[in-house]
């Protein structure tokens, strides 16, 4: 049978400024511990602490630009772009950009504080 999400939950964020996080699907809105899909829209100059979730992570970005730092190096995901990133690497997203960011995101399992894994801020 569907189930008929007719608005998100909004879910506190991390980082420098404020970032809304509007969850479609997942542990607050409806309880799915598999997966969690989410809008964000963060504004330019966010950053968030760097983490180490047990998810896995895939962003698509549908307006702006996010910047995604892992061991590897910088990646810059533009509108019309996506990144995946697997459990157990490291990240820290942001958005320097004056224009900020617009993007969805879906954990599998689902996004939960317990399992981010934030760095501690120094």
């Amino acid at each position: 049978m569907p189930q008929f999400i007719e608005q998100p939950v909004i879910v506190k964020a991390a980082g420098n400024k404020p970032k809304q996080i509007e969850e479609f699907a997942g542990r607050v809105n409806t309880g799915d511990e598999s997966i969690s899909i989410a809008r964000m829209v963060s504004p330019g100059g966010w950053v968030e602490p760097a983490q180490t979730p047990d998810f896995r992570e895939m962003s698509v970005v549908l307006k702006g630009t996010l910047q995604v730092e892992t061991r590897e190096g910088i990646c810059e995901v533009k509108a019309g772009q996506a990144i995946v990133l697997e459990p157990g690497e490291w990240v820290r997203y942001s958005t320097p950009d004056p224009e900020g960011a617009e993007y969805i995101a879906v954990c599998t399992p689902a996004f939960s504080p317990e399992t981010v894994h934030r760095d501690e801020e120094s």
